[in-house]
C-alpha cells in the first residue's frame, strides 16, 4: 500500500478496534513511519497508540526508567535503526577497531533488548539493516572483514543469531524489503541529507505493512491453511481436458513456474501450514497428477483435505473449515480464475484471497510480498501438522463405526501426558498461546519468555497435556498456567486445540488441575472466562466442568477442591 493511502488510514477512526499500545524508537527521523504503521495498523483493524518518540533518542528512552517509554506502558517497543547512522558509526571507529565493528555494535542493542526485558518483558520489534555499499573496497567489500559492507552483513548475521536466544525478540527483516524492491526504491540520498529521513516515502508501505504482520502474529493472527486450485494454478493445463500426458509441470518450459510454486507451498507445509484441495473436478482426475506425475512436487499426503466436485467453491471451503475446526479468518484461498476469487471473497469476507498474477512465473514473489504468513514462533511439531490432521480424517470415519460415541472414545485407545512446562515445550506453548482463539478462555497471548517466567515462578503451577491415540500423535495440545492465591489457584491460562473437543480432555486436564491445586495445599480453583468474538464455544465450559458462578465476580467460576468429583474420561 502507498505511503498516502496509509496517511488517509492513519486518521480514520480506530477506536471500535483492538488497542495496542507500542512505541517507535529510531535513530532517523521517524514521523513518517510512524504515520505508516498506524495507517497499516488500520488496515489490519488494530487501534495502534503509538508513542513516536523524539529523533535519535533510543539510548536516553530506554535507559531512563522516568522516560516517556516506560510511562506509556508498552506491550512494544519497535526499534528502527538505519544503515546511515551505522555507516556514520563506523567512520567514527579507528581503523585498528574496524574488525569488532559488528560485535560492539550487536552488544550494545542486546543491552538495549535486555534493559526493555528487565523492564517487564517488553516485546522489542528490532528492524535489520539494509545494504550500503560504499566501494571503497570494490569486489572485495564482501571478504574484507574491515569494510563497512562485510561488518554490516555480520551485523545482521549476529541480530538474527541473537534474537532467536531472546525470547521476546522479534526480527523485522527491512534488508528483504530492499532485496526485493532495490536500494533506490527503498533510500534517496537528498532525503537523508535534509531531514535525517532513511526511507522513500513508498517504501514505508512495505516496511509498515511488514511490522504490522509480525503485531498481528504476535495478537494471535496467523494464516494456517491454504486452499488451492488445482487446474492452471498447481499446473498449466485442464487435468480434466488434457490428461495426465498433457499438462504442464517441472523443471522444462511453461511447466516450471508451477514446479517452483508447488516447491513453495511444499515449503509452507513443511513449516506447519496445511494444505487443502478445492477443485471443481471428477476426483478420480484431480487425485491422479499426485499419484503418478513424476514431476509433481506435491504429492497425498502432503494434502490435508482432499476435496474435488462440482459444487461452488465458497461453500467447500467452509465444509473444510467445518472438518478442520478452524476458523475462516486462517484461511488463504489461491485460485488463477478471478470469476471463483469473486465469489468466494463476497461469500466468504474472512477468507483472504489474494489477486494473483496471470503469469504463474510471479506467484512465489507475490505471495511472499504479502506477509500472509508471518509467524511470532515456530516448534518442531509444525512439521507434522498435516499428518495430523489426516489422522484426523481416520478418526472421523472410524466414529461413523460406532452408534454409541462413548463406545468410539473407547475404541480410541486415548493416552495422555502430563507435566509442568520444561524448556523443550516453550516454543509450543507459546505457539498454542499466540495461535488459540476458540478454546482459550481469557484470550491473553504469552511469549516464550513470558512461559519461561511462569514456569520458574514459585507463584504459579504450569500443567502442559499430550495426547496420542491409535491412530497418531496429536502433540502437546494444551497448556494451563494457575496463578497462587490465598486459599486457591485461579487459572491465568487454559488453552487447548480445537482438534480434541469433545474426546473427554476437557474433563482429564480439569480432573488434573484441581488434583495438583489440591497436592499443592489450595482449598478452591477458580476460573475465569473473558468472551472474544471467537471464543463463545467455551462460554459455559466451566459450569459443564462442575464449576459454580462467583457471587458479585460475573465471569468467574469456583469449585472445592475437596468435594470435587473426579470426571468421566476414556482417556488413560
Amino acid at each position: 500500500m502507498k505511503f498516502i493511502e496509509l496517511k488517509k488510514l492513519s486518521k480514520q477512526d480506530a477506536s471500535s478496534f483492538p488497542r495496542l499500545r507500542y512505541v517507535l524508537l529510531g535513530d532517523c527521523a521517524t514521523q513518517h513511519l510512524a504515520v505508516a504503521l498506524r495507517g497499516a495498523a488500520y488496515a489490519a483493524s488494530y487501534n495502534l497508540d503509538l508513542l513516536d518518540t523524539d529523533y535519535d533518542q533510543i539510548r536516553a528512552q530506554i535507559t531512563d526508567p522516568s522516560s516517556e517509554l516506560y510511562s506509556h506502558d508498552p506491550e512494544g517497543v519497535i526499534l528502527a535503526m538505519c544503515t546511515e547512522r551505522l555507516y556514520e558509526a563506523y567512520h567514527d571507529t579507528p581503523l585498528s577497531e574496524r574488525e569488532n565493528f559488528a560485535d560492539n555494535k550487536i552488544t550494545e542493542i542486546v543491552s538495549y533488548w535486555e534493559r526493555l526485558h528487565e523492564a517487564g518483558g517488553i516485546r522489542i520489534l528490532q528492524f535489520n539493516y539494509p545494504e550500503l555499499d560504499d566501494g571503497i573496497y570494490g569486489n572485495l567489500s564482501a571478504q574484507v572483514k574491515s569494510s563497512f559492507l562485510y561488518q554490516q552483513r555480520l551485523l545482521n548475521l549476529m541480530l538474527a543469531d541473537q534474537a532467536s536466544s531472546h525470547p521476546g525478540v522479534f526480527l523485522i527483516d527491512i534488508a528483504s524489503i530492499q532485496g526485493r524492491i532495490g536500494r533506490s526504491a527503498l533510500h534517496d540520498e537528498r532525503l537523508y541529507a535534509g531531514a535525517k529521513l532513511s526511507f522513500m516515502p513508498d517504501a514505508l508501505g512495505s516496511i509498515a505493512e511488514k511490522t504490522v504482520a509480525m503485531i498481528r502474529a504476535l495478537k494471535g493472527a496467523v494464516k494456517k491453511c491454504v486452499v488451492l486450485d488445482l487446474d492452471n494454478t498447481l499446473w498449466g493445463g485442464v487435468i480434466g481436458d488434457d490428461g495426465l500426458e498433457g499438462i504442464q509441470i517441472g523443471e522444462l518450459g511453461s511447466g516450471h513456474a508451477f514446479y517452483e510454486f508447488q516447491r513453495w507451498l511444499k515449503e509452507l507445509k513443511n513449516r506447519g501450514i496445511l494444505l487443502c484441495v478445492c477443485s471443481k473436478n471428477d476426483e478420480d482426475k484431480a487425485r491422479e497428477p499426485f499419484e503418478k506425475h513424476p514431476e509433481m512436487v506435491l504429492h497425498p499426503e502432503d494434502i490435508a483435505l482432499f476435496i474435488a466436485n462440482w459444487e461452488d467453491k465458497a461453500s467447500n471451503i467452509r465444509h473444510i473449515s467445518e472438518l478442520l475446526n478452524l476458523g475462516l479468518d486462517s484461511f488463504v484461498f489461491i485460485d488463477d480464475n478471478p470469476f471463483e476469487r469473486g465469489l468466494v471473497r463476497s461469500m466468504l469476507p474472512e477468507v483472504t484471497v489474494p489477486d494473483i498474477p496471470e503469469d504463474p512465473a510471479f506467484y512465489v514473489s507475490f505471495l511472499s510480498s504479502l506477509n500472509l504468513f508471518d509467524t511470532a514462533s515456530f516448534s518442531a511439531a509444525d512439521a507434522d501438522r498435516t499428518g495430523q490432521y489426516r489422522a484426523e480424517a481416520g478418526r472421523r470415519s472410524t466414529q461413523s463405526q460406532y452408534a454409541d460415541y462413548d463406545e468410539y472414545l473407547k475404541a480410541l485407545e486415548m493416552k495422555a501426558d502430563c507435566g509442568a512446562f520444561t524448556p523443550f515445550h516453550y516454543p509450543r506453548i507459546a505457539q498454542l498461546s499466540q495461535r488459540s482463539n476458540q478454546f482459550n478462555l481469557r484470550t491473553v497471548r504469552y511469549t516464550e519468555d513470558d512461559i519461561r517466567r511462569f514456569s520458574e515462578s514459585s507463584d504459579h503451577l504450569t500443567l502442559y497435556f499430550c495426547l496420542k491415540d491409535k491412530f497418531g500423535d496429536h502433540g502437546l495440545i494444551s497448556a494451563v498456567i494457575m496463578k497462587k492465591e490465598t486459599n486457591a489457584f485461579f487459572i491465568d491460562t487454559w488453552i487447548m486445540s480445537c482438534r480434541v473437543l469433545k474426546r473427554g480432555m476437557e474433563e482429564y486436564i480439569i480432573n488434573r488441575v484441581i488434583a495438583e491445586a489440591k497436592n499443592a495445599g489450595a482449598e478452591y480453583v477458580i476460573g475465569e472466562y473473558l468472551p472474544t468474538p471467537k471464543n463463545s464455544m467455551v462460554a459455559d465450559i466451566y459450569t459443564k466442568m462442575g464449576f459454580t458462578p462467583m457471587e458479585g465476580k460475573e465471569g468467574r467460576f469456583i469449585v472445592s477442591c475437596e468435594s470435587f468429583v473426579p470426571l468421566k474420561t476414556y482417556i488413560v
